[in-house]
């Protein structure tokens, strides 16, 4: 059989009948930077699909520091960390995160993904054991089956599922705990208090995945460990710089041991260019106006608030276990999902759809997150829109 033959079967029997239905959602393309309002297609749209959390990426600071970097570096690095491709400023990076999120060391990657990978697959062995939370972001996954360890699976959030995954583990064996602090799709936090408290009776050591919690998270920004006060306890925390830190690149936080036995033996670092000086350097330009300026997290929780109050007094019915800058919004069928997502572009609002199977058949949402540099004028103007197309589709009254 033809290798291909996949690839040809894909298209006729998913992609073409999606596009020509119009209901295609995805690569539609920005003419303008990230920001609260973008020019997408040519077409004024306030951007409530980001990840631009903090609003940094149009911060003149920050791209100021990335012109600089690149003047005084090049474009790029021409190697990996482990060999030439190690700059002054990946070291500076990484001291600074570290003093910020009160751990011995920190090591970089290129991108979050392989930040996952790298760490997990380096970590745990042959004769250890990852257990995960199920709706842990797919670079978890692909980092378990990268590793030669075994992965277990608990239920989303289901704190006694997780301790019945832990009495399987052999006395024996190495266990490490890996949860997202805020999830991505939902827009929940992580049960941090209950993961630890089991992972110090079974011996496990634990592992968060920050990517949509730094920033956002925490009086200062520290993300999830942070808001629970649980930051000794939380002996890794993942990260990445193209979230909040408004730039590209990952990070792995925790004791200098852990974190140099990963530099010396993780293949996706040691083989790996080095992030670009300046995506470095506008990393580094972004924690330093987290640090100053701990205001802008109580912005985005105070924007968050607001659009969630005026979602749910248009009777938008959203999902809100926990306050955070993601608030999905059901629409349950997926062909109403983009057919919502295509009536907002219209409207000058972009949002993004959440199908199956990355929800359960008849649980389609409407994923939408926010920035702290949003007003409160572009959320009225959005819900409104929001509001005015579930009505079309009948998902609301």
């Amino acid at each position: 059989m033809d290798l291909f033959k996949k690839c040809e079967t894909y298209k006729k029997e998913v992609l073409d009948g999606v596009r020509e239905s119009g209901l295609y959602p995805y690569f539609h393309y920005l003419n303008s930077g990230q920001n609260t309002e973008v020019v997408m297609e040519g077409k004024r749209t306030i951007m409530i699909g980001s990840n631009n959390y903090l609003g940094l990426t149009s911060n003149p600071d920050v791209m100021k520091a990335g012109e600089t970097a690149i003047q005084q570096y090049g474009s790029g690095c021409s190697g990996s960390r482990f060999l030439n491709g190690t700059l002054d400023i990946h070291i500076q990076l990484e001291k600074e995160l570290a003093e910020f999120l009160h751990k011995e060391d920190v090591c970089t990657f290129s991108t979050g993904f392989q930040s996952n990978l790298g760490i997990i697959s380096c970590l745990v062995g042959r004769n250890d054991y990852v257990i995960c939370d199920k709706e842990n972001h797919a670079s978890i996954y692909d980092a378990c089956r990268l590793s030669f360890g075994r992965m277990l699976r608990f239920n989303h959030a289901d704190m006694e599922d997780l301790e019945r995954q832990l009495q399987a583990v052999p006395e024996t064996a190495g266990i490490l705990i890996v949860t997202d602090g805020v999830f991505s799709m939902g827009g929940d936090i992580a049960n941090l208090p209950e993961i630890c408290r089991l992972a110090k009776k079974y011996g496990a050591r634990v592992m968060v995945d920050d990517a949509h919690g730094l920033g956002v998270l925490g009086e200062h920004g520290r993300g999830t460990a942070e808001h629970f006060g649980l930051e000794d306890e939380v002996d890794i925390y993942m990260g990445t710089f193209s979230k909040s830190l408004a730039s590209l690149g990952g990070y792995m936080a925790a004791k200098k041991e852990v974190v140099d036995f990963v530099r010396h033996n993780s293949r996706p670092f040691i083989f790996s260019a080095s992030i670009t000086p300046a995506s470095v350097a506008c990393a580094r330009a972004s924690l330093k106006v987290l640090r100053e300026n701990p205001q802008i997290v109580k912005n985005l929780a105070d924007i968050s608030t607001y659009m969630r109050t005026k979602l749910k007094e248009k009777g938008v019915k959203i999902i809100e276990k926990d306050q955070t800058q993601i608030i999905p919004i059901y629409v349950y069928e997926d062909e109403k999902a983009f057919m919502a997502c295509k009536l907002l572009l219209e409207r000058g609002v972009y949002v993004n759809p959440v199908v199956s199977p990355a929800t359960p058949v008849g649980q389609a949402l409407l994923r939408t997150s926010y920035m702290a540099t949003h007003t409160k004028e572009q959320m009225d103007e959005a819900s409104e829109k929001i509001a005015e197309v579930l009505r079309i589709l009948e998902v609301i009254e």
